[in-house]
């Protein structure tokens, strides 16, 4: 979790400091203090703690990041959470490395961008983790056993019965069959996208690179977080809203790597 030092060295709290905005609010306090008669040393006072007010309030928060344990998932969704969190642990490591200086700073903003999107693969892994679960729970060759059975018997009223109830019930395994292959495919590739931004990452970090030479890496970082907002979102809808007896639609995602 990022230092109140971290966050308040910053390039937004900076902009702060000398926005028109935060001089206005001084010359406010001033003003205030001159009103109410308060002399020389009150005048400075309210300034002062009414341009210190300004510039804390453009702090950015402290939000607590989501604990993430790989070792709660099973597979493929552990083993995908344990790529991505070592992409991570190579960003952060890259950065630590470097000189301070734009580049440094401008890769520090990209690496925020990187966190929440590792946020955002954490929650699609774990709603992967409970498709998974909930599939190992249908036994398809067993359905597909009683099927053929209820299928070869005369049939009746009930029978029909038997025989749509077991028919629905592989058609669930199905559709979760498909959405846990597309959300684990998609996922797979933003896991890809997130190594070959690393390595770039690192390949600037240990030349003599500028901000020049960040290429399309910001666009690439914000695609590649976008992306996954966009398919957590989707994983959600389709586990609060799946409609019965219908294909759940695959998720729509921008997957080009773009330039870097």
């Amino acid at each position: 979790m990022p230092s109140f030092r971290d966050r308040f060295l910053t390039p937004q709290v900076a902009r702060a400091i000398t926005s028109p905005s935060a001089i206005l609010v001084t010359a406010a306090g001033a003003s205030a203090a001159i009103l109410l008669s308060l002399g020389l040393p009150g005048i400075v006072l309210l300034g002062a703690g009414a341009f210190a007010a300004r510039v804390l309030a453009s702090v950015p928060r402290n939000s607590a990041r989501p604990r993430i344990s790989p070792k709660s998932l099973i597979d493929p969704w552990q083993s995908l959470m344990v790529g991505i969190l070592d992409a991570r642990k190579r960003y952060r490591s890259a950065l630590k490395a470097m000189q301070t200086g734009p580049l440094k700073e401008r890769l520090g903003e990209l690496g925020e961008r990187l966190e929440s999107g590792v946020d955002e693969a954490w929650t699609i892994a774990q709603a992967g983790n409970q498709l998974s679960l909930g599939r190992k729970q249908i036994n398809s060759d067993t359905i597909t056993a009683e099927l053929q059975q209820a299928q070869t018997t005369a049939h009746t009223g009930r029978s029909d019965q038997t025989i749509q109830a077991l028919q629905a019930q592989l058609s669930s395994a199905q559709r979760l069959d498909s959405t846990i292959g597309d959300t684990y495919d998609q996922l797979r590739l933003l896991d890809a996208r997130i190594d070959e931004m690393v390595t770039r990452t690192v390949e600037l970090s240990v030349s003599q690179a500028t901000t020049d030479d960040l290429g399309g890496l910001g666009a690439e970082v914000d695609s590649i977080v976008n992306d996954m907002e966009a398919l957590r979102q989707a994983v959600e809808e389709t586990q609060g809203h799946e409609p019965e007896g219908e294909e759940p639609e695959e998720p729509q995602l921008g997957t080009s790597s773009g330039s870097v």
